[in-house]
């Protein structure tokens, strides 16, 4: 396992520490998994813009039409 050292001003310090404290987890757990969803966010919007550039003139079918194929 490795380390990671950051610096934080005091207030960013007491921010997270507290935020953490709050959320009853440890202060490592809560910057790993904090980082980790960060990167999945942006990984979701730059999959979401590639398929969405891809499939954006294609036709869509509105709620009502749905509806009506599926017999609804």
């Amino acid at each position: 396992m490795s380390t990671i050292s950051l610096r934080l001003s005091e207030k960013d310090d007491i921010l997270i520490r507290k935020y953490a404290e709050l959320h009853n987890v440890d202060l490592s757990t809560f910057i790993r998994e904090a980082a980790i969803e960060k990167i999945e966010e942006e990984y979701n919007l730059a999959l979401f813009n590639k398929v969405w550039e891809e499939e954006k003139d294609k036709p869509r079918l509105t709620h009502d039409e749905v509806k009506r194929e599926l017999g609804l």
